[in-house]
This record gives C-alpha cells, structure tokens and sequence, in this order.
C-alpha cells in the first residue's frame, strides 16, 4: 500500500539503479577522476535545491534522520521546547525527544494542519521553535505561523515529509521556514524505498545539518574529511542506489502532482452534492500535492458510519499520526510535564472522530486511507469509487 511515486516505478529508476550497480561504486564519497564514481547523492541534492528553491540541500537516509539533523542544525538544546501539531506522524515526535528537546503539542483546525491561532496559547519561555507539519500533503497557514515566530522569535522547522511537491504562495514547502525536511520512503509522493532530505538557505544551519548526518565532517561532495570537526554526529547518509531512485522519482514529481490533482478534482466534483460533510480547509487550494481527499462530516456518528461501511475507519481510529495511539511517546510526554491523555486536545479529538480520508495518491491502512482510487485510476474506477461513497453516505 504505497504512495504514488511507487505506483509510477518504471525503466527509469531501473536504469539508474543499474547504472550505479554496473560501475560497482555504492558509496556517496568518491574521487571525480574515477569513472565508477557517479555522484548520485550529490547530484540528487543539487537537483533538490534547484527544485525546491534553496541554496543547500542534505540527502540523508531517512525523513526521521532529516527532522532530527534540522533540530540539532537549529541549535535547538536539551530542555527547548519546540511546538508541534497534535496531529502528525510519530517521527515528528520522536525525533524531538532524541535531540532533547520537549514536544509541545498544539491543536489543529479543520486544514488537518497546525492552527495557527492556537500557538501563541502553548508558548512559554522556554518555546525555542515551532514544527508546521504540511500534513497529507497540505501546506500549513505559513503566513500566520511566520508571523507569529518573528513576533515571538522562534525558529521555524518545516516537516515536509508528507508534501513533496507542495507549494504554499508560489514556494515550495521546505523554502519557507529556517529550515526543512522531507521524506522519500515508500508512502511519500516520490519514494526510494527510504531516504530523506534537508533544505535551507542557511550556510551555517546547512553545515551543522551535514556534520550530524556523517560524523562531524564538513560539507564535501568528492572526499571523506579527516581533521578538526566540532560538530558530534551520526551515520545517516545515504547511499548511491537510494539517490539514483531518487533522482528518477524527482524527474516525474510535478508530473506525479499534477495527475494526483486531476483525479481528485474529478472525485470531489462526483460527491460535491452529498450532504453532512465538507472538505478539509486548503491553506493554499493551488499548492497542496493531492495525496488524499479529507472529508469532514458534521458529526462523528455519520463519519463513523460511513466510513464503516466503505471498510475504512475514521482518522482518530487510524496508527501512529493521532497523538493518543502513541503510547511509547505519551509515556516520555508524561515524564516531561505534557498532556498525555486521550481529550488532552479536544479540538483535534473533534475533528479527527469526524474526519475520513479518501485515498488519492498515498494508499495507507494505517493513515486511514486504506480506501479510494491511486494515481492509475481509471476514469470509471474514480466513477465507481464515487458512486460507492454517495451511496454509503445515504
């Protein structure tokens, strides 16, 4: 059950993964002067800068590894606060805890998104950053979130894992903030298999950002560095194999966007008519990337029911995106002084018993999108899907 990028793996990335097999050479180190050596990482995130507008982009081995190096690159320390949706995947949590830092959750409005008018109410003095998810692919309220962290001067880390591909007022989601990370793992709209990337402008939050994906060292495209390092980091670098799908993928993105919109404009014109529900809120109706539809019933009684009925279930049923389904978490929450108890965030509560969502690109159970149409739909299997959903909502 993958996204869509899967779903449009063709010769391409065969191609490419071939290339790097047959010259034999799968590390993303290597000397200009030898043949074997492609340089996929680095041309992947040349590529990914251009693509999404930034000086600088880090390859790193996941989205998880991406959220993390951007926190530490932020100069986020121990005991920081940094606020995060109610509503999100788990990695934006945890990898807040490895750092150190304290997730101060915050609830969402009906964009399935940050509210932005609810984060001014969890700031304290010790609220160093704030986290906009673009969440199921739809950018946040950037310009309320930017304002209210040059207002109260906070850094802004934009978890992009979700919207590669969006766009929020002509940018690209990962542009907007200090600094961003994405996600290529098989459930994003372009995948590797696993991977993930970090974007900034900043020289300096692009270096850190790389000495803690590979062990301290500076950035370098061509060479391992050995001398002085005064960054402490990690191994999350990726590898050759994973950036030549990468690259693949990233020549069919704004195809891959662009189709997902098309169906799903056809799908919503379909059900437009139905009664009890409306559409999630789109922050920017021309940058989200249509990985999903959400659908918001008036009432959690008809949101279960009709969801039931189609076999899916309503998002606060769904895995690890709903804050109180995360125990292991809400167990270091705990510990830390934070809400840890399902209603702790009745506003998210709300809106997720009501909310369900119809597949579109990203095909996922544990989402709650374990029913709709993918990205090679057919004209009459949108139809169907369509008739299956008024039906059910009668």
């Amino acid at each position: 059950m993958p996204g869509p990028g899967a779903y449009w793996f063709g010769e391409e990335e065969i191609e490419a993964v071939m290339e790097v097999m047959k010259g034999g050479y799968l590390f993303r180190y290597g000397s200009e002067n030898d043949p074997k050596f492609l340089h996929k990482v680095s041309s992947l995130e040349k590529e990914f800068a251009k693509y999404t507008g930034v000086e600088f982009a880090l390859a790193t081995s996941s989205g998880t590894a991406s959220l993390l190096a951007s926190a530490i690159a932020l100069g986020l320390k121990p005991g920081d606060e940094i606020i995060v949706p109610a509503y999100t995947f788990v990695a934006s949590y945890s990898s807040m805890l490895f750092a150190g830092l304290v997730p101060v959750l915050a609830e969402i409005d009906e964009s399935l998104t940050l509210d932005a008018d609810d984060i001014e109410r969890r700031i304290t003095p010790r609220t160093k950053a704030i986290m906009p998810v673009h969440m199921l692919g739809n950018p946040c309220n950037m310009d309320k979130i930017m304002k209210v962290a040059v207002k109260h001067n906070l850094l802004v880390l934009e978890d992009c894992c979700q919207a590669a591909g969006a766009t929020y007022k002509g940018k690209k989601v990962g542009s907007i903030g200090n600094i961003g990370a994405f996600s290529l793992n098989i459930f994003k709209t372009i995948n590797s298999g696993d991977g993930g990337l970090v974007t900034t402008d900043d020289s300096a939050l692009y270096e850190v950002a790389f000495g803690v994906h590979d062990q301290g060292h500076k950035p370098m495209r061509f060479g391992v560095e050995v001398g002085t390092r005064n960054v402490l980091g990690l191994n999350f670098r990726m590898n050759e194999i994973t950036a030549a799908v990468g690259l693949a993928q990233l020549g069919k993105i704004d195809r891959i966007v662009e189709t997902l919109r098309g169906k799903r404009s056809m799908l919503k014109s379909l059900i437009a008519q139905e009664v009890g529900f409306k559409f999630r809120i789109l922050n920017d109706p021309e940058g989200d990337c249509a990985t999903v539809c959400a659908v918001v019933f008036n009432t959690r009684e008809k949101a279960a029911l009709v969801s039931g009925k189609l076999g899916s279930k309503t998002v606060d049923q769904s895995g690890w995106h709903v804050y109180a389904n995360m125990e292991h978490i809400l167990n270091h929450l705990k510990n830390l002084g934070q809400p840890h108890t399902k209603g702790s965030y009745p506003v998210t509560d709300d809106i997720l018993s009501r909310t369900m969502i119809i597949s579109i690109g990203v095909v996922d159970g544990g989402l709650g999108a374990g029913w709709g149409i993918n990205i090679n739909s057919t004209d009459s299997e949108i139809e169907a899907a369509a008739k299956q959903f008024r039906e059910a909502c009668k």
